[in-house]
């Protein structure tokens, strides 16, 4: 099987090369996204396998249909990107359900720990032997209340990390399971008694813009919000403006909402032309990390793994009636 691979990184290259050595499957690996431009690179092949930022519209799948590609594989878990209603009957799609939410809970911790004891302005200020404590007071976690949107599994790994920190948890999820040391509770409560709100859901009509100007306003003052679900659960205007106002005491953002033209690249040299995230970045009180929650050594094996298992599993779709998708 020849695979079209999008979106392609040194670190892709190594964990998929590792996960097909001895299988019936090659990748042709490409660093340019998918979207309807670049669909025609998949020609010849008979799958394509994209990430977080590719673009799998219906004309991008109408192209993929009329080149003879059979199946999307995603490496990822997510599927937002992904016009999946308009797939059926057309084109097999396939995600990474769980590859370890460990990995992403635990970021969020490191993320939510680096801002509220400004670890990083630490290390800036001591490579420099500037080795003031002014300005570097911070607060602690033990006793605070966090409140977790999002009870799935990397939601389940963030709040024992929570409950770990001694931590008072708090939970909303519209598909509520099993409560075990923390409370369920509608989200307005969540919103109001919270210290810190995590994000650990997925991006669906309902939770578009989850947070917003109205639910800012709800929100305890000098609250920290964590993302690293996905970027559109945040209106980015309305975060700006609950920082500016004080409302917002720190933003941890491992996602953001128009990333796809920015996050993963080098963009050093060049002028981000994206006012808000610019404007985001330079506030003393947010911290931005381009997508990273996934990166560990395990998690990469195992996208790997079982995007080249979904893949073989499919190994007689060209036989299939492709109206089941998986």
């Amino acid at each position: 099987m020849k695979i079209a691979f999008f979106d392609a990184k040194s670190y892709d290259r190594e964990s998929f090369l590792r996960a097909a050595e001895g299988k019936n499957i090659e990748f042709k690996f490409f660093e340019t996204k998918l979207w309807e431009e670049t669909a025609e690179l998949a020609r010849g092949c008979d799958g394509v396998c994209v990430f977080v930022n590719d673009t799998v519209n219906a004309a991008v799948i109408d192209r993929l249909c009329e080149i003879g590609v059979r199946i999307v594989a995603l490496r990822c878990a997510g599927f937002n990107n992904v016009d999946v209603r308009y797939a059926a009957g057309k084109i097999v799609v396939v995600r990474v359900p769980a590859y370890s939410p460990y990995a992403v809970a635990e970021h969020a911790m490191a993320m939510l720990l680096t801002s509220i004891r400004r670890t990083h302005k630490a290390y800036i200020r001591t490579r420099d032997f500037n080795f003031s404590l002014v300005g570097m007071t911070g607060f602690d976690l033990h006793g605070k209340t966090v409140g977790v949107i999002g009870t799935g599994k990397i939601g389940r790994v963030f709040i024992d990390i929570c409950k770990g920190f001694g931590m008072r948890v708090l939970a909303y999820d519209k598909f509520p399971g099993e409560s075990d040391g923390f409370e369920y509770v509608p989200i307005e409560r969540l919103l109001t008694e919270s210290h810190v709100i995590s994000l650990h859901c997925p991006l669906t009509e309902d939770t578009y813009h989850l947070i917003c100007a109205d639910t800012v306003k709800k929100m305890r003052k000098g609250v920290v919000i964590i993302n690293t679900s996905r970027g559109a659960l945040i209106d980015a205007d309305a975060l700006l403006d609950g920082i500016k106002s004080r409302k917002i005491g720190a933003a941890c953002l491992d996602v953001y909402e128009e990333e796809s033209d920015f996050f993963f690249e080098d963009l050093s040299g060049h002028i981000v032309e994206d006012d808000t995230l610019a404007r985001l970045i330079s506030m003393p009180n947010v911290l931005v990390t381009s997508h990273q929650a996934f990166l560990t050594e395990e998690a990469l094996r195992n996208i790997a793994e079982t995007t080249v298992e979904n893949i073989l599993d499919e190994g007689t779709w060209q036989e299939k009636d492709l109206g089941s998708n998986s």
